[in-house]
C-alpha cells in the first residue's frame, strides 16, 4: 500500500547512465510482487514451464536485474523479516480484496471474458515461500548480495543508505521516506515506460530522485512531521487514514501544528477514525527493527549455476539466458573488473 504523498514531492529526473556505480537497495517483495501481478499471458494466467511451475517472477527478475547490471548498477535485495503485529490490519484487508478478485476472475474465467480474466487475474498473485527461495537462488548465482530484514524490509534499505552501504533506496512507496532513507529512487524501470491503468496505452517514465532533507525543507517540516502526515494519510499500519483527509490538507494540517502531535491528532479527529492509538503507529514507524549486521559483497557470475536454474528447471531458451550473460560479460572486460564489481 504505501503512504499517499507521493503527489506532495518533487523528484529530480535522472537518466540510468548516471545511476552507474551507484548503490540500489531493493525492496525484493516490492519487486517481486510488480512481475507476478503484470507478466502474465492473454488472458491473465502467469507464466509458467511445462510441469506448471509459475515463472513469472523469474522472467521479470533476470531481465530485471540484467539489464540494471549492464547500466553498471551495484544492487542489494532486501527481505521481508518479521511483519509487526500492528500491520495485521493492512493484511486482513489484501487478503479480503484477493478474495473478491478471486471471485470475479472465476466469474469472467466462465464467461470467457478476457479482458476481465485479464483484469482480476494480477489481483490474486500471491507470492511463496518457494518463489522466495528461487528468486534467492537466482540472486547467489548472478553475484547478487542480498539480506532478510528484521521487520519491514524498506525500514532496512534505508538504514543501509543511511549508513552508507546503499546510495538509494528503489521504490514506488513513500514508505522508505517514513522510514527515514536518505534518498530514494522512483520509476527505474527497462523500458522507461509504464502502463496507463485499466488502458493498453504507456506512457513515458523517468528515473526520479527524492532527497528527503531537501523535500522537507520545501514542504517546510521536519521528519516528525513527515511521519505524522504519512499517518493522517494512511500507512500500512494503519490503512484507512482519516477519512476525508487528503495529503494537501494533512499537510496543511501538520504545518499549522508544528511537532505538537498530540494537538495534530486531536485536531484531525484521530480516536473517531481509527482503532488504535496514533502513539502506537508513530512508535512502529520510528522504532522499526533493523540491523547493521550486513557486508554486502558482489561476487562473479556463477554462469553454470545460471543455467542450471533458468534452462534446466524453469525452461527458460538456452540462447536467451546465454545472450544475456555474454552481454555482461562484454560489459565487465570493457569496464574493467574492479568497476564492474
Amino acid at each position: 500500500m504505501g503512504t499517499a504523498i507521493s503527489s506532495l514531492l518533487d523528484g529530480e529526473e535522472v537518466t540510468v547512465e548516471d545511476l552507474a556505480h551507484r548503490v540500489l537497495a531493493i525492496d525484493a517483495y516490492n519487486m517481486l510482487y510488480q512481475f507476478l501481478t503484470t507478466i502474465r499471458t492473454r488472458d491473465g494466467t502467469p507464466l509458467k514451464n511445462s510441469s506448471g511451475r509459475v515463472t513469472s517472477h523469474m522472467v521479470g527478475l533476470f531481465s530485471r536485474i540484467t539489464n540494471f547490471m549492464g547500466h553498471q548498477h551495484k544492487l542489494i535485495f532486501v527481505f521481508d523479516g518479521k511483519t509487526p503485529d500492528l500491520k495485521a490490519a493492512e493484511i486482513t484487508r489484501r487478503k479480503q480484496a484477493k478474495q473478491h478478485a478471486a471471485k470475479q476472475l472465476e466469474k469472467a474465467t466462465q464467461e470467457d471474458d478476457i479482458a476481465g480474466m485479464k483484469k482480476y487475474a494480477g489481483r490474486v498473485a500471491v507470492l511463496t515461500k518457494d518463489m522466495v527461495k528461487e528468486t534467492q537462488q537466482l540472486l547467489d548465482a548472478l553475484g547478487i548480495p542480498w539480506m532478510t530484514a528484521p521487520s519491514e524490509a524498506e525500514a532496512q534499505a534505508a538504514r543501509l543508505v543511511r549508513e552508507g552501504i546503499a546510495d538509494y533506496v528503489v521504490s514506488q512507496d513513500m514508505d522508505c521516506l517514513l522510514f527515514g532513507a536518505p534518498k530514494m529512487l522512483r520509476n527505474l524501470s527497462i523500458s522507461g515506460k509504464r502502463k496507463r491503468p485499466g488502458t493498453s496505452s504507456y506512457y513515458t517514465i523517468n528515473p526520479e530522485i527524492i532527497t528527503l532533507e531537501k523535500e522537507l525543507d520545501r514542504l517546510e517540516i521536519t521528519q516528525t512531521q513527515l511521519i505524522a502526515l504519512g499517518m493522517l494519510v494512511g500507512t500500512d499500519f494503519n490503512p484507512k487514514g482519516i477519512k476525508g483527509l487528503g495529503p494537501k490538507k494533512g499537510l496543511k494540517l501538520v504545518q499549522e501544528h508544528k511537532e505538537d502531535l498530540n494537538a495534530l491528532f486531536t485536531a484531525a479527529d484521530w480516536d473517531a477514525h481509527q482503532d488504535v492509538s496514533w502513539e502506537t503507529v508513530y512508535e512502529v514507524i520510528t522504532k522499526m527493527p533493523t540491523t547493521n549486521e550486513f557486508t554486502p559483497e558482489w561476487k562473479s557470475i556463477d554462469r553454470e549455476a545460471v543455467v542450471r536454474l533458468l534452462v534446466d528447471e524453469f525452461e527458460f531458451s538456452a540462447d536467451r539466458v546465454s545472450t544475456a550473460l555474454d552481454k555482461l560479460t562484454v560489459a565487465k572486460q570493457q569496464k574493467g573488473l574492479g568497476e564492474f564489481f
